[in-house]
């Protein structure tokens, strides 16, 4: 059995998925395209069924490739149970999708989702007269806190046994004519209408219960304490990573120091063996000693961001930033995923319509600086140089991403609409959600990255066995000169497009040491982290870009991106020497 959710964006769908599948999942490409959908095979009541999470959708009529795409997957005759996930405090919206819906003709649920929030917000929704009058099952639920889970998917479990059709009664939905078919955004505005009624006749509005976190926008959304509350939360986000990390940085260190010179200990110093297995076992620590410490604080407090509900914020006070550089405002999403990974920061441009406004955006996420890249931010500068430094970077980071994007949008003109988004309601982070997203995403580093750092890590104990390593420290050596770095350096920014971390991991090994204080100044570190943060995309990134706009526009911006890193790396350099 396939059961399909759907819903708006922000209406709590994933978080259903991420509750039943438990953070297990594959992610699909629909046929003949690049827009994926989230799946998993979960036991539900008994029955195995196939758990499938299309992209949010506002209509199945006309909108973006992934609306497109997820309308004609639910035409697709082997879905058998869809469940319309619907934000209880945003019913109006919701039920204008469900009339699209219910159109199709295929079993289908009414999920209404964040009752919690809804009653808090004094709203009380008659879910079995609506059940009633719509000809479906109304069913409540609080998905992040899992109420409602069971006796949703029991039903929906019946329904889909049954194999009964969605059966729409007369005065439900407007009916389609071929006028209407004509201009279908009459049938979307009937619709709206129709669904505003429905909620005014089945929503009763009682007494609000007037909260903290009611008067939270007047200040994180103002025009100016707004950026301000912004910069304080950057700031602390950046100390609280940074703080923990030197904490367990050293402990670690030193624990593996030992295990090294105990495992190292029955072997002849200097031996193909010895260098060879010193290599792994470097490996082996760097990405539990320097990464680690890092990576998962980093994935926590992402994960508790967002599950507040700040990160719409920050996409919100963004917008004007976006605009700036000749972008549409919902640019800002794939930015915001790119501090967490670069591959579906690119993968979610295709949510813009224009052509010009993904390569852009592509080409500018390129630029984020990844999980993999706060390794050597915080690992190289924030440890040796303070947290301030690290958040210079970032910010410099910003800095170049607006004058770049700038640039790119002299070159490539033309007007961008505004930004039209749905602020989710404030909520309380569990702690069992925000431990299983941190998990699913550290989950790529421990099962891809780590064996990669190690085998990277053994290859260079065998260049530098058999003295090959100048080999490739020369081949980059001019642009190394220019920048002032040691010569050493080479290899690791040449494996590091393999993964982001080796050209840290892969740095101790080359300069002989993981104390970078004893073998590079206070400005080639600085130097050298700014260029890795900068320079060409790791190699999942460039398959992604390949993959979303061609072979030429992955070249065009992997060039861009040695400019840009260089030219910035440059500034700093010069910044530094000056200071």
């Amino acid at each position: 059995m396939k059961v399909v959710l759907i819903g708006l964006p922000n209406c709590g769908k994933s978080t259903l998925f991420n509750q039943v599948a438990g953070y297990k999942a594959e992610t699909g490409n629909f046929s003949g395209t690049t827009v994926t959908y989230t799946e998993s095979r979960v036991r539900v009541a008994g029955t195995v069924i196939d758990l499938v999470d299309l992209p949010g959708a506002y209509t199945l009529q006309s909108g973006s490739p992934a609306e497109l795409e997820a309308a004609h997957y639910l035409d697709s005759c082997d879905v058998d149970v869809i469940i319309n996930v619907a934000d209880s405090t945003q019913l109006a919206s919701a039920l204008s999708l469900t009339f699209e819906l219910m159109q199709l003709k295929k079993p289908l649920i009414l999920a209404l989702n964040m009752l919690d929030e809804a009653a808090r917000m004094g709203l009380h929704i008659d879910g079995e007269g609506l059940s009633c009058e719509l000809g479906i099952p109304v069913l409540p639920l609080v998905a992040s806190k899992g109420r409602g889970i069971k006796g949703l998917f029991a039903k929906a479990s019946e329904v889909g046994q049954k194999k009964e059709e969605c059966v729409i009664p007369a005065d439900s939905v407007v009916s389609i004519s071929k006028k209407n078919l004509q201009h279908p955004w009459r049938d979307a505005e009937e619709a709206h209408a129709r669904a505003i009624s429905l909620t005014k006749q089945f929503v009763v509005l009682g007494e609000k219960f007037t909260t903290w976190r009611d008067k939270l926008d007047d200040i994180l959304l103002h025009p100016v304490w707004g950026y301000v509350f912004l910069l304080a939360v950057l700031s602390l986000f950046f100390q609280t990573v940074y703080g923990i990390g030197k904490i367990t940085e050293l402990p670690l260190l030193a624990f593996f120091d030992f295990v090294n010179q105990a495992a190292l200990s029955s072997f002849e110093k200097g031996s193909f063996i010895y260098e060879l297995l010193l290599g792994i076992l470097q490996g082996i620590a760097a990405g539990a000693s320097i990464v680690l410490p890092y990576l998962l604080p980093f994935l926590l407090g992402l994960g508790i961001m967002e599950d507040i509900g700040y990160l719409p914020r920050v996409a919100f006070l963004m917008d004007a930033l976006m605009h700036r550089i000749g972008l549409h405002g919902k640019a800002i999403v794939p930015f915001i995923l790119g501090y967490g990974c670069n591959v579906p920061a690119v993968m979610s441009t295709r949510t813009l319509e224009e052509p010009r406004d993904r390569y852009i955006a592509a080409a500018l996420a390129t630029l984020v600086p990844c999980a993999a890249r706060l390794a050597v931010v915080f690992g190289l500068v924030a440890f040796y140089l303070g947290s301030l430094a690290a958040l210079g970077l970032y910010l410099l980071n910003i800095l170049v991403i607006a004058l770049t994007g700038r640039i790119l949008s002299n070159m490539m003109p033309e007007a961008t609409p505004g930004l039209i988004l749905e602020m989710p309601t404030y909520r309380v982070p569990t702690f069992k959600n925000v431990l299983n997203k941190a998990w699913f995403r550290m989950r790529e580093f421990v099962v891809e990255a780590w064996p990669l750092l190690i085998a990277g890590s053994a290859v260079l104990a065998i260049l530098n066995y058999f003295q090959w390593a100048y080999l490739f420290n020369y081949l980059v050596r001019p642009i190394t000169w220019l920048m002032g770095l040691p010569v050493e350096v080479g290899v690791p920014l040449i494996f590091g497009v393999l993964r982001k971390e080796l050209s840290l991991v892969m740095l101790g090994q080359a300069l002989g040491t993981t104390n970078f204080s004893a073998a590079m100044s206070s400005t080639q570190m600085m130097v050298y982290a700014t260029f890795v943060m900068f320079y060409l995309p790791c190699l999942a990134t460039l398959s992604v870009l390949k993959r979303e706009l061609g072979a030429r526009a992955m070249i065009t911006i992997s060039a861009l991106t040695v400019l840009i890193a260089f030219l910035a790396a440059m500034f700093v350099r010069g910044l530094m020497m000056v200071i």
